[in-house]
């Protein structure tokens, strides 16, 4: 029986190994090579620093080693990756050294700002290039309600200053943004970017979607390609973007307001005023409200001192009053674009203060820009608006939402 014994043990052996399935593989991991600024740092250390005050390119190189001649030869003939006379500042630079028992530099990259940077190859062929680091897109929303500023409430909800800047540009024919009231409120989705494995922000994308209440009243907005350019649509497909600006400046009040009877305040006295007065600071800069054609550029002898006349098309002109001065490269016949500087705000003429007398006709009769409806541009066309309607509706869904 005792010999049975060793025997039954084998056998048992045998036959709990036999098979393909329970024979034990030997798995080995790859690895992963790691990267930084496109070079593979597995063997060498990594020491990071910022450009101080009285930093100059060289001085930073020939602390860690670096050669005379390589510096020369770097400054000389890679001005065009990176010019050493315009390092600044706090930016941020890397060096990759090696891990020899005396360490010596490989490599040395600058950031001239979040994303963007220069390498140079210290090693033995020297070189340089310039870089841009991966950048990863989110799709992100933001909700505010304001108190006394659009940009106050979307800084104090930690906004990046260009979202609110966007968000303007995409309403600027729809809300006038100095009549904003505490309890309007605004929801955004829009794309953030993210560098440095989903870490860093380093700025926004497009905004897709949002939604504006001013004055008790919605307007959406939705980014929508059309021809081949991108532009923003309201629900129902009609185009945000008007033919006219709601103003041709960034003003801080109306002093006067269209009138066919006012008390002229230098002539003392009752005379039509068929325009707007904006007042601002001297040097504000004035943009056209439209595309078009300068036909008049020059002194107005009847108390409106520099002045600039725009033909939009064949129903509309418009007017800029007391300039100070012309944007350069402006003159009669010359084609302008919507937003484009005309000129700036002054005290010229029959004035008694900085503002822009604004003037608006209409087939050659002055209408009151205050109480203009601006034409829209192009809805979207007939034969996508469904299929819009359709895109549109998981945006509207979120913001509702939210």
């Amino acid at each position: 029986m005792k010999k049975l014994i060793p025997i039954l043990i084998i056998c048992a052996l045998l036959i709990s190994c036999g098979g393909k399935e329970n024979r034990v593989r030997s798995i080995s991991k790859k690895h992963e090579p790691k990267f930084l600024y496109g070079v593979c740092i597995d063997s060498l250390d990594i020491i990071e620093d910022v450009v101080k005050k009285g930093d100059y390119l060289s001085k930073i190189l020939l602390d860690k080693g670096v050669s005379y001649n390589t510096i020369e030869y770097l400054s000389k003939n890679k001005r065009n990756v990176l010019n050493p006379t315009k390092i600044k500042v706090g930016n941020k630079y890397t060096f990759l050294m090696s891990r020899d028992s005396v360490p010596q530099p490989k490599f040395w990259i600058y950031e001239f700002d979040k994303l963007n940077y220069a390498v140079y190859c210290l090693s033995d062929s020297i070189s340089a290039w310039s870089g841009q680091k991966e950048v990863i897109t989110r799709v992100e929303h933001v909700g505010v309600e304001i108190k006394s500023s659009l940009w106050n409430a979307m800084v104090d909800a930690g906004c990046d200053p260009n979202l609110i800047l966007e968000l303007s540009d995409i309403y600027a024919w729809t809300i006038d943004f100095f009549g904003i009231q505490e309890g309007d409120s605004c929801k955004v989705i829009f794309e953030k970017q993210y560098i440095d494995d989903d870490t860093v922000s380093c700025g926004i994308g497009d905004i897709l979607a949002a939604y504006f209440k001013n004055s008790g009243e919605g307007h959406y907005a939705f980014a929508y390609t059309q021809d081949g350019k991108k532009e923003y649509f309201d629900e129902e497909g009609a185009n945000l973007r008007k033919a006219f600006l709601k103003a041709p400046l960034n003003y801080r009040r109306i002093s006067s307001k269209f009138s066919n009877g006012r008390m002229h305040p230098i002539y003392h006295v009752v005379r039509p005023h068929h325009g707007v007065d904006y007042a601002a600071p001297s040097g504000t800069p004035v943009q056209t409200i439209g595309d078009g054609t300068v036909i008049e550029k020059g002194w107005d002898n009847k108390g409106g001192g520099n002045y600039m006349k725009i033909k939009h098309n064949s129903t509309y002109t418009t007017t800029y009053m007391h300039l100070k001065g012309f944007a350069k490269g402006i003159s009669k016949g010359s084609k302008v674009k919507q937003g484009q500087v005309i000129g700036y705000v002054g005290s010229t003429g029959a004035s008694t203060g900085p503002h822009l007398d604004f003037r608006l006709q209409k087939n050659g009769t002055y209408i009151d820009p205050l109480k203009f409806k601006s034409p829209s541009a192009d809805p979207v066309k007939k034969e996508d608006i469904e299929r819009y309607k359709r895109d549109i509706q998981v945006y509207i869904d979120t913001l509702k939402e939210h």
